[in-house]
Protein backbone atom coordinates (compact mmCIF):
# COMPACT_ATOMS: atom_id res chain seq x y z
CA UNK A 1 0.00 0.00 0.00
CA UNK A 2 1.12 3.88 -0.43
CA UNK A 3 0.77 5.82 2.78
CA UNK A 4 -1.67 8.39 1.08
CA UNK A 5 -4.32 6.04 1.16
CA UNK A 6 -4.36 6.06 5.05
CA UNK A 7 -5.83 9.91 5.06
CA UNK A 8 -8.03 9.19 1.46
CA UNK A 9 -9.59 6.50 3.18
CA UNK A 10 -9.97 8.39 6.79
CA UNK A 11 -11.54 11.35 4.51
CA UNK A 12 -13.67 9.48 2.82
CA UNK A 13 -15.19 7.64 5.74
CA UNK A 14 -15.43 9.92 8.45
CA UNK A 15 -15.65 13.73 6.38
CA UNK A 16 -17.22 15.40 9.35
CA UNK A 17 -15.53 13.72 12.48
CA UNK A 18 -13.24 15.84 14.14
CA UNK A 19 -9.44 14.95 13.34
CA UNK A 20 -6.75 17.50 14.51
CA UNK A 21 -7.01 19.49 17.81
CA UNK A 22 -3.67 22.11 17.54
CA UNK A 23 -3.96 25.09 20.33
CA UNK A 24 -7.39 26.80 19.50
CA UNK A 25 -7.62 25.13 15.78
CA UNK A 26 -9.57 22.17 15.41
CA UNK A 27 -9.80 20.31 11.74
CA UNK A 28 -12.29 17.78 10.60
CA UNK A 29 -10.60 15.15 8.39
CA UNK A 30 -12.69 17.18 5.35
CA UNK A 31 -10.86 20.24 6.51
CA UNK A 32 -7.54 18.10 6.94
CA UNK A 33 -7.39 16.10 3.53
CA UNK A 34 -7.94 19.43 1.86
CA UNK A 35 -4.99 21.08 3.55
CA UNK A 36 -2.91 18.10 2.27
CA UNK A 37 -4.18 17.69 -1.13
CA UNK A 38 -2.69 21.98 -1.79
CA UNK A 39 0.46 21.21 -0.34
CA UNK A 40 1.56 18.09 -2.11
CA UNK A 41 0.11 20.43 -5.20
CA UNK A 42 2.39 23.35 -3.66
CA UNK A 43 5.07 20.81 -3.38
CA UNK A 44 4.38 19.43 -6.61
CA UNK A 45 5.07 22.87 -8.27
CA UNK A 46 8.07 23.15 -6.46
CA UNK A 47 9.52 20.06 -8.23
CA UNK A 48 9.77 18.67 -4.80
CA UNK A 49 7.38 15.08 -5.75
CA UNK A 50 8.66 11.96 -7.35
CA UNK A 51 11.10 10.83 -4.99
CA UNK A 52 12.69 14.21 -4.32
CA UNK A 53 13.25 15.12 -0.59
CA UNK A 54 10.98 17.47 1.63
CA UNK A 55 12.62 18.42 4.95
CA UNK A 56 10.41 19.63 8.46
CA UNK A 57 11.68 21.56 11.00
CA UNK A 58 8.68 21.56 12.94
CA UNK A 59 7.60 21.13 16.49
CA UNK A 60 3.93 19.16 16.90
CA UNK A 61 1.51 21.26 15.23
CA UNK A 62 -1.26 20.46 12.29
CA UNK A 63 1.53 21.55 9.74
CA UNK A 64 4.00 18.93 10.90
CA UNK A 65 0.80 16.56 11.19
CA UNK A 66 -0.07 17.65 6.97
CA UNK A 67 3.59 17.50 5.87
CA UNK A 68 3.93 13.76 6.45
CA UNK A 69 0.89 12.75 4.78
CA UNK A 70 1.41 15.89 1.92
CA UNK A 71 4.73 14.34 1.11
CA UNK A 72 3.26 10.85 0.83
CA UNK A 73 0.24 12.22 -1.70
CA UNK A 74 3.07 13.90 -3.65
CA UNK A 75 5.30 11.16 -3.66
CA UNK A 76 8.06 13.01 -2.01
CA UNK A 77 10.27 11.81 1.10
CA UNK A 78 9.62 13.60 3.92
CA UNK A 79 12.76 13.98 5.80
CA UNK A 80 11.67 14.92 9.82
CA UNK A 81 14.77 17.54 11.31
CA UNK A 82 15.53 17.20 15.48
CA UNK A 83 14.06 20.82 15.89
CA UNK A 84 17.51 21.17 18.49
CA UNK A 85 20.26 20.99 15.76
CA UNK A 86 22.26 23.99 15.17
CA UNK A 87 22.05 25.26 11.43
CA UNK A 88 25.45 24.13 10.37
CA UNK A 89 23.88 20.13 11.75
CA UNK A 90 21.03 21.02 9.69
CA UNK A 91 22.75 22.13 6.87
CA UNK A 92 24.40 18.65 6.72
CA UNK A 93 20.88 16.30 6.94
CA UNK A 94 20.15 18.86 3.88
CA UNK A 95 23.11 18.08 1.71
CA UNK A 96 22.99 14.31 2.69
CA UNK A 97 19.47 13.85 1.56
CA UNK A 98 19.87 16.74 -1.09
CA UNK A 99 16.51 17.81 0.03
CA UNK A 100 14.43 20.56 -2.45
CA UNK A 101 12.44 22.19 0.19
CA UNK A 102 12.62 23.21 3.97
CA UNK A 103 9.26 23.56 5.92
CA UNK A 104 10.26 25.22 9.10
CA UNK A 105 8.01 27.55 12.12
CA UNK A 106 7.89 30.30 12.07
CA UNK A 107 10.27 30.56 15.53
CA UNK A 108 12.58 28.38 13.35
CA UNK A 109 13.25 30.71 10.78
CA UNK A 110 16.82 32.26 11.76
CA UNK A 111 18.48 28.47 12.27
CA UNK A 112 16.37 27.58 8.73
CA UNK A 113 17.25 30.21 6.97
CA UNK A 114 20.75 30.14 8.15
CA UNK A 115 20.98 26.32 6.95
CA UNK A 116 19.38 26.62 3.61
CA UNK A 117 21.73 29.41 2.94
CA UNK A 118 25.17 26.99 3.96
CA UNK A 119 23.47 23.79 2.19
CA UNK A 120 24.86 22.96 -1.23
CA UNK A 121 21.56 21.58 -2.03
CA UNK A 122 20.04 25.05 -1.57
CA UNK A 123 16.41 24.04 -0.40
CA UNK A 124 13.45 26.60 -0.80
CA UNK A 125 12.19 27.64 2.19
CA UNK A 126 8.92 27.80 3.50
CA UNK A 127 7.81 29.20 6.88
CA UNK A 128 4.97 28.28 8.78
CA UNK A 129 2.30 30.57 10.32
CA UNK A 130 -0.16 33.02 9.65
CA UNK A 131 1.18 34.81 6.38
CA UNK A 132 4.00 32.92 6.11
CA UNK A 133 5.49 31.51 2.93
CA UNK A 134 4.23 28.04 3.60
CA UNK A 135 0.43 29.85 3.60
CA UNK A 136 0.47 31.48 0.50
CA UNK A 137 1.97 28.41 -1.18
CA UNK A 138 -1.15 26.41 -0.11
CA UNK A 139 -3.92 29.51 -1.05
CA UNK A 140 -1.67 29.70 -4.30
CA UNK A 141 -1.33 25.91 -5.03
CA UNK A 142 -2.97 24.89 -8.43
CA UNK A 143 -6.73 23.42 -7.98
CA UNK A 144 -7.06 20.44 -9.65
CA UNK A 145 -7.31 16.57 -8.75
CA UNK A 146 -4.99 14.94 -6.06
CA UNK A 147 -1.54 14.97 -6.80
CA UNK A 148 -0.91 11.28 -8.09
CA UNK A 149 1.80 9.16 -6.03
CA UNK A 150 4.47 8.08 -8.73
CA UNK A 151 6.44 4.41 -7.70
CA UNK A 152 5.61 1.50 -5.47
CA UNK A 153 5.24 0.45 -1.67
CA UNK A 154 9.06 -0.18 -1.39
CA UNK A 155 9.67 3.18 -2.16
CA UNK A 156 11.25 5.28 0.19
CA UNK A 157 8.71 7.44 1.98
CA UNK A 158 10.20 8.46 4.79
CA UNK A 159 14.10 9.62 5.90
CA UNK A 160 15.18 9.61 9.89
CA UNK A 161 18.75 10.84 10.65
CA UNK A 162 19.72 8.82 13.77
CA UNK A 163 20.54 10.69 16.67
CA UNK A 164 24.19 9.88 16.12
CA UNK A 165 25.20 8.50 19.30
CA UNK A 166 27.54 5.88 17.84
CA UNK A 167 29.10 8.83 15.14
CA UNK A 168 28.06 10.55 11.95
CA UNK A 169 24.58 10.56 11.57
CA UNK A 170 22.81 8.16 9.18
CA UNK A 171 19.66 8.47 7.30
CA UNK A 172 17.34 5.33 7.85
CA UNK A 173 15.30 4.51 4.97
CA UNK A 174 11.79 3.84 5.60
CA UNK A 175 9.53 2.88 2.87
CA UNK A 176 5.14 3.14 2.27
CA UNK A 177 5.51 -0.63 2.97
CA UNK A 178 7.66 -0.39 6.49
CA UNK A 179 5.24 2.72 8.07
CA UNK A 180 1.52 1.38 6.52
CA UNK A 181 3.01 -2.26 8.23
CA UNK A 182 3.71 -0.59 12.02
CA UNK A 183 0.63 1.18 11.70
CA UNK A 184 -1.66 -1.26 10.55
CA UNK A 185 0.28 -3.61 13.61
CA UNK A 186 -0.49 -0.87 15.95
CA UNK A 187 -3.49 -0.31 15.38
CA UNK A 188 -4.19 -4.45 15.92
CA UNK A 189 -2.00 -5.12 19.04
CA UNK A 190 -3.12 -1.90 20.59
CA UNK A 191 -6.67 -2.16 20.01
CA UNK A 192 -6.83 1.53 18.17
CA UNK A 193 -10.57 2.15 17.64
CA UNK A 194 -12.50 5.50 15.83
CA UNK A 195 -12.95 6.92 19.37
CA UNK A 196 -9.60 6.80 20.72
CA UNK A 197 -7.74 10.32 21.19
CA UNK A 198 -4.08 10.31 21.02
CA UNK A 199 -1.86 13.10 22.28
CA UNK A 200 1.29 14.25 20.24
CA UNK A 201 3.55 14.93 23.13
CA UNK A 202 6.84 12.96 22.52
CA UNK A 203 8.52 14.91 19.20
CA UNK A 204 6.93 14.48 15.90
CA UNK A 205 10.46 14.78 14.17
CA UNK A 206 11.41 11.08 15.96
CA UNK A 207 9.49 7.66 15.45
CA UNK A 208 8.21 7.67 19.35
CA UNK A 209 5.25 9.61 18.18
CA UNK A 210 5.35 10.13 14.20
CA UNK A 211 4.35 6.62 13.79
CA UNK A 212 0.90 7.79 15.27
CA UNK A 213 -0.01 10.23 12.66
CA UNK A 214 -0.68 7.35 10.25
CA UNK A 215 -2.05 4.39 13.29
CA UNK A 216 -4.49 7.34 14.46
CA UNK A 217 -5.37 8.37 11.13
CA UNK A 218 -6.29 4.52 10.03
CA UNK A 219 -8.85 4.31 12.71
CA UNK A 220 -10.23 7.55 12.28
CA UNK A 221 -9.20 8.83 15.70
CA UNK A 222 -8.04 12.39 16.85
CA UNK A 223 -4.70 14.13 16.90
CA UNK A 224 -4.57 16.32 20.04
CA UNK A 225 -0.91 18.05 19.83
CA UNK A 226 1.30 19.81 21.99
CA UNK A 227 4.01 21.80 20.37
CA UNK A 228 6.25 21.97 22.90
CA UNK A 229 6.12 19.37 26.44
CA UNK A 230 5.40 21.33 29.44
CA UNK A 231 4.27 19.26 32.15
CA UNK A 232 1.62 21.40 33.13
CA UNK A 233 0.19 22.28 29.66
CA UNK A 234 0.50 17.88 28.74
CA UNK A 235 -1.57 17.19 31.97
CA UNK A 236 -4.23 20.01 31.40
CA UNK A 237 -4.62 18.46 27.49
CA UNK A 238 -4.52 14.78 29.03
CA UNK A 239 -7.55 16.11 31.07
CA UNK A 240 -9.78 18.53 29.24
CA UNK A 241 -9.08 16.54 25.46
CA UNK A 242 -10.03 13.57 26.86
CA UNK A 243 -7.00 11.76 25.73
CA UNK A 244 -7.52 7.94 25.75
CA UNK A 245 -3.20 7.10 24.55
CA UNK A 246 -0.23 8.92 24.08
CA UNK A 247 3.35 7.74 24.10
CA UNK A 248 5.68 9.20 26.70
CA UNK A 249 9.57 9.39 27.14
CA UNK A 250 10.63 8.34 30.33
CA UNK A 251 11.88 12.26 31.27
CA UNK A 252 8.27 13.57 30.58
CA UNK A 253 7.04 10.35 32.45
CA UNK A 254 9.25 11.84 35.30
CA UNK A 255 8.27 15.57 35.50
CA UNK A 256 4.20 14.65 34.80
CA UNK A 257 4.62 12.75 38.32
CA UNK A 258 6.64 15.69 40.55
CA UNK A 259 3.59 18.25 38.99
CA UNK A 260 1.70 19.01 42.31
CA UNK A 261 -1.72 17.23 42.24
CA UNK A 262 -1.26 15.18 39.79
CA UNK A 263 -3.09 12.06 41.37
CA UNK A 264 -5.94 14.52 41.56
CA UNK A 265 -7.46 15.08 38.71
CA UNK A 266 -10.11 13.48 36.19
CA UNK A 267 -8.17 10.65 34.20
CA UNK A 268 -11.15 8.29 33.40
CA UNK A 269 -10.92 8.70 29.49
CA UNK A 270 -7.42 7.71 29.74
CA UNK A 271 -6.95 3.86 28.68
CA UNK A 272 -3.42 3.49 27.88
CA UNK A 273 0.15 5.00 28.92
CA UNK A 274 3.38 3.80 26.96
CA UNK A 275 6.79 4.48 27.39
CA UNK A 276 9.82 4.57 24.91
CA UNK A 277 12.64 5.90 23.90
CA UNK A 278 14.73 4.38 26.83
CA UNK A 279 14.37 2.09 29.75
CA UNK A 280 12.15 2.77 32.75
CA UNK A 281 12.74 1.35 36.25
CA UNK A 282 9.54 -0.53 38.06
CA UNK A 283 9.92 1.64 40.75
CA UNK A 284 8.93 4.52 38.10
CA UNK A 285 6.02 1.91 36.76
CA UNK A 286 4.39 1.86 39.73
CA UNK A 287 4.30 5.26 40.29
CA UNK A 288 2.88 5.75 36.93
CA UNK A 289 -0.14 3.33 37.50
CA UNK A 290 -0.85 4.11 40.80
CA UNK A 291 -1.28 8.39 39.29
CA UNK A 292 -2.86 7.77 36.45
CA UNK A 293 -5.12 4.59 37.07
CA UNK A 294 -5.08 2.83 33.55
CA UNK A 295 -3.20 0.58 31.66
CA UNK A 296 0.54 0.59 31.13
CA UNK A 297 2.87 -1.06 28.49
CA UNK A 298 6.61 -0.38 28.15
CA UNK A 299 7.75 -0.34 24.10
CA UNK A 300 11.44 -0.90 22.71
CA UNK A 301 12.31 0.01 18.93
CA UNK A 302 13.95 1.62 16.62
CA UNK A 303 14.10 4.15 14.04
CA UNK A 304 14.78 1.51 11.64
CA UNK A 305 12.28 -1.00 12.60
CA UNK A 306 9.53 2.15 12.30
CA UNK A 307 10.26 1.63 15.26
CA UNK A 308 8.17 -0.82 17.57
CA UNK A 309 9.78 -4.26 18.25
CA UNK A 310 8.65 -5.28 21.63
CA UNK A 311 5.38 -3.94 23.85
CA UNK A 312 4.94 -5.20 27.09
CA UNK A 313 1.17 -5.87 27.31
CA UNK A 314 0.13 -8.44 29.62
CA UNK A 315 -1.57 -11.68 27.94
CA UNK A 316 -5.11 -12.76 29.61
CA UNK A 317 -3.20 -15.54 32.08
CA UNK A 318 -0.94 -12.81 33.61
CA UNK A 319 -4.19 -10.61 34.39
CA UNK A 320 -4.44 -13.24 37.21
CA UNK A 321 -0.94 -13.04 38.49
CA UNK A 322 -0.75 -11.01 41.87
CA UNK A 323 0.19 -7.54 41.59
CA UNK A 324 3.33 -7.04 42.26
CA UNK A 325 4.26 -9.73 39.43
CA UNK A 326 1.98 -8.01 37.12
CA UNK A 327 4.22 -4.83 37.91
CA UNK A 328 7.12 -6.86 36.99
CA UNK A 329 6.27 -8.08 33.33
CA UNK A 330 4.78 -4.40 32.58
CA UNK A 331 8.38 -2.92 33.52
CA UNK A 332 10.40 -5.63 31.29
CA UNK A 333 10.89 -4.57 27.28
CA UNK A 334 8.58 -6.98 26.17
CA UNK A 335 7.92 -9.50 23.55
CA UNK A 336 7.88 -8.96 19.92
CA UNK A 337 5.70 -6.89 18.49
CA UNK A 338 2.68 -7.83 15.48
CA UNK A 339 5.08 -8.68 12.30
CA UNK A 340 8.09 -8.96 14.20
CA UNK A 341 10.36 -11.93 14.20
CA UNK A 342 12.72 -11.33 17.13
CA UNK A 343 15.58 -13.84 18.27
CA UNK A 344 18.43 -12.80 20.75
CA UNK A 345 21.76 -14.92 19.90
CA UNK A 346 25.19 -15.10 20.95
CA UNK A 347 28.25 -13.80 19.09
CA UNK A 348 28.36 -17.48 16.80
CA UNK A 349 24.57 -16.27 15.94
CA UNK A 350 23.03 -19.41 18.07
CA UNK A 351 20.01 -18.55 20.43
CA UNK A 352 20.75 -17.89 24.03
CA UNK A 353 18.74 -19.91 26.10
CA UNK A 354 15.07 -18.85 27.16
CA UNK A 355 16.03 -19.02 30.78
CA UNK A 356 15.88 -14.73 31.42
CA UNK A 357 19.55 -15.26 32.39
CA UNK A 358 21.72 -15.47 29.40
CA UNK A 359 22.30 -12.65 27.61
CA UNK A 360 22.68 -12.04 24.12
CA UNK A 361 22.20 -9.64 21.14
CA UNK A 362 18.67 -8.76 19.74
CA UNK A 363 18.32 -9.78 16.53
CA UNK A 364 14.91 -9.11 14.43
CA UNK A 365 12.78 -9.29 10.76
CA UNK A 366 9.82 -8.36 9.36
CA UNK A 367 7.98 -6.05 7.35
CA UNK A 368 8.57 -3.08 8.88
CA UNK A 369 12.17 -3.52 9.32
CA UNK A 370 14.13 -0.61 7.30
CA UNK A 371 16.03 -2.06 4.14
CA UNK A 372 19.00 0.24 4.80
CA UNK A 373 21.14 3.73 5.11
CA UNK A 374 20.89 6.17 2.95
CA UNK A 375 23.86 6.00 0.71
CA UNK A 376 26.00 3.95 2.78
CA UNK A 377 26.01 0.58 1.53
CA UNK A 378 28.86 -0.67 3.81
CA UNK A 379 26.93 0.48 7.32
CA UNK A 380 23.76 -1.42 5.64
CA UNK A 381 25.64 -4.50 5.07
CA UNK A 382 27.19 -4.22 8.46
CA UNK A 383 24.03 -3.93 10.16
CA UNK A 384 21.70 -6.66 8.29
CA UNK A 385 23.05 -9.52 8.01
CA UNK A 386 21.18 -12.99 6.16
CA UNK A 387 18.04 -10.82 6.29
CA UNK A 388 18.46 -9.97 10.24
CA UNK A 389 19.17 -6.71 11.58
CA UNK A 390 21.35 -6.78 14.53
CA UNK A 391 20.33 -4.08 16.79
CA UNK A 392 23.32 -3.66 19.25
CA UNK A 393 21.26 -4.14 22.16
CA UNK A 394 21.79 -6.69 24.93
CA UNK A 395 19.07 -8.92 26.63
CA UNK A 396 17.60 -12.09 28.39
CA UNK A 397 14.93 -13.84 27.11
CA UNK A 398 12.65 -16.05 28.79
CA UNK A 399 10.01 -19.09 27.98
CA UNK A 400 7.37 -16.86 26.96
CA UNK A 401 9.52 -14.73 24.62
CA UNK A 402 9.18 -11.62 26.80
CA UNK A 403 12.87 -9.97 26.82
CA UNK A 404 14.66 -7.62 28.46
CA UNK A 405 17.32 -4.92 27.81
CA UNK A 406 20.07 -5.34 29.77
CA UNK A 407 22.66 -2.58 28.35
CA UNK A 408 23.32 -1.36 24.62
CA UNK A 409 26.71 -3.35 23.44
CA UNK A 410 28.79 0.00 23.53
CA UNK A 411 27.30 0.63 26.97
CA UNK A 412 28.02 -2.60 28.35
CA UNK A 413 30.57 -1.73 31.38
CA UNK A 414 33.43 -4.19 32.13
CA UNK A 415 35.34 -3.72 35.17
CA UNK A 416 38.35 -6.07 36.04
CA UNK A 417 36.64 -8.51 33.44
CA UNK A 418 33.40 -8.52 34.87
CA UNK A 419 30.38 -7.14 32.81
CA UNK A 420 28.29 -4.83 34.46
CA UNK A 421 24.88 -4.01 32.80
CA UNK A 422 24.19 -0.22 33.04
CA UNK A 423 20.26 -0.61 33.44
CA UNK A 424 20.61 -2.74 36.05
CA UNK A 425 22.24 0.03 38.38
CA UNK A 426 19.97 2.72 37.21
CA UNK A 427 17.10 0.81 38.25
CA UNK A 428 18.73 0.21 41.94
CA UNK A 429 19.70 4.07 42.11
CA UNK A 430 15.94 5.15 40.92
CA UNK A 431 14.65 3.17 44.30
CA UNK A 432 16.38 5.73 46.31
CA UNK A 433 13.40 8.35 47.31
CA UNK A 434 16.26 11.62 46.31
CA UNK A 435 16.75 10.75 42.88
CA UNK A 436 15.06 11.68 40.01
CA UNK A 437 16.88 10.60 37.22
CA UNK A 438 20.02 8.20 36.56
CA UNK A 439 22.26 7.21 33.96
CA UNK A 440 25.17 5.20 34.54
CA UNK A 441 28.63 4.81 32.54
CA UNK A 442 31.73 3.65 32.53
CA UNK A 443 34.85 5.59 32.94
CA UNK A 444 38.47 4.53 32.36
CA UNK A 445 40.66 3.05 35.30
CA UNK A 446 44.36 1.95 34.88
CA UNK A 447 43.82 -0.41 37.11
CA UNK A 448 40.43 -1.95 36.32
CA UNK A 449 40.04 -1.25 32.88
CA UNK A 450 37.00 0.70 33.54
CA UNK A 451 35.03 1.42 36.68
CA UNK A 452 31.05 2.12 37.23
CA UNK A 453 30.40 6.54 37.32
CA UNK A 454 26.60 7.63 37.57
CA UNK A 455 25.52 10.72 36.66
CA UNK A 456 22.19 11.70 38.99
CA UNK A 457 19.74 14.49 39.27
CA UNK A 458 17.92 14.65 42.33
CA UNK A 459 14.09 15.77 43.14
CA UNK A 460 13.33 19.12 44.11
CA UNK A 461 13.99 19.98 47.24
CA UNK A 462 15.69 16.54 47.98
CA UNK A 463 19.23 16.27 48.96
CA UNK A 464 21.56 13.03 49.07
CA UNK A 465 25.41 12.56 48.81
CA UNK A 466 27.43 10.69 46.54
CA UNK A 467 28.66 8.18 49.05
CA UNK A 468 24.87 8.35 50.13
CA UNK A 469 23.64 6.45 47.05
CA UNK A 470 26.70 4.76 46.76
CA UNK A 471 25.74 2.82 50.56
CA UNK A 472 22.51 2.42 49.33
CA UNK A 473 23.57 0.45 45.75
CA UNK A 474 25.78 -1.52 47.95
CA UNK A 475 22.85 -2.96 49.67
CA UNK A 476 21.59 -3.90 46.80
CA UNK A 477 24.28 -5.18 44.17
CA UNK A 478 27.38 -6.91 44.36
CA UNK A 479 30.00 -4.22 44.74
CA UNK A 480 31.75 -4.62 41.90
CA UNK A 481 28.44 -3.62 40.22
CA UNK A 482 28.04 -0.80 42.34
CA UNK A 483 28.73 3.25 41.16
CA UNK A 484 32.63 3.72 42.45
CA UNK A 485 32.09 7.98 41.81
CA UNK A 486 28.89 9.64 41.72
CA UNK A 487 27.96 13.15 40.03
CA UNK A 488 24.78 15.18 41.31
CA UNK A 489 23.48 17.41 38.14
CA UNK A 490 20.77 19.77 37.85
CA UNK A 491 19.57 17.81 34.70
CA UNK A 492 20.87 14.98 32.85
CA UNK A 493 21.88 15.69 29.07
CA UNK A 494 19.38 14.58 26.55
CA UNK A 495 19.16 14.03 22.83
CA UNK A 496 16.40 15.68 20.79
CA UNK A 497 14.69 11.89 20.32
CA UNK A 498 14.59 12.49 24.64
CA UNK A 499 16.81 9.90 25.01
CA UNK A 500 19.71 9.96 27.30
CA UNK A 501 23.08 11.14 25.95
CA UNK A 502 25.06 8.87 27.43
CA UNK A 503 28.19 9.86 24.76
CA UNK A 504 27.86 13.42 25.47
CA UNK A 505 28.72 12.16 29.68
CA UNK A 506 31.46 10.54 28.46
CA UNK A 507 33.16 12.90 26.69
CA UNK A 508 32.61 15.06 29.05
CA UNK A 509 34.09 12.80 31.88
CA UNK A 510 36.89 12.02 29.18
CA UNK A 511 37.81 15.79 29.53
CA UNK A 512 38.68 15.73 32.86
CA UNK A 513 36.97 14.56 37.05
CA UNK A 514 33.75 16.34 37.01
CA UNK A 515 33.71 15.98 40.62
CA UNK A 516 30.95 14.20 42.92
CA UNK A 517 31.43 11.83 45.83
CA UNK A 518 34.33 9.10 44.68
CA UNK A 519 34.18 5.60 46.50
CA UNK A 520 37.96 4.40 46.63
CA UNK A 521 38.53 1.43 45.61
Amino acid sequence: MLLCEILARAVERWPEREAVTCGGRRFRYADLGERVRRMARAFAARGACGKARVATLLPNDHVHLEAYHAAALAGAVLVPINVRLHAGEIASVLDDAECRLLLAAEELEPPARAAAARSAARPELLVAGEGGSLERALAAAPDGPPVAPPGAPDDVAQLYYTSGTTGRPKGVMLSHRNVGAHALAAVTELGLVETDVWLHAAPMFHLADAWAVFAITWVGGRHVLLPRFEPSRALELLERERVTRTNLIPTMIHRLLAEPGVAGRDWSALRLLLSGGAPIAPAVVRRLVETFRCEYAQTYGMTETSPYLTLSLLRDHHRALPAEEQLRIRARTGRAFRGIELRVVREDGTEVRADDREVGEIVVRGASVTRGYWRLPAETAAAIRDGWLHTGDLATIDAEGYVNIVDRKKDMIITGGENVYSTEVENVLYRHPAVLEAAVIGVPDERWGETVHAVVALHPGAAATGRELIEFCRGELAHFKCPRSVEIVDALPRLGSGKLDKRSLRARRAGGDSGGAREPV
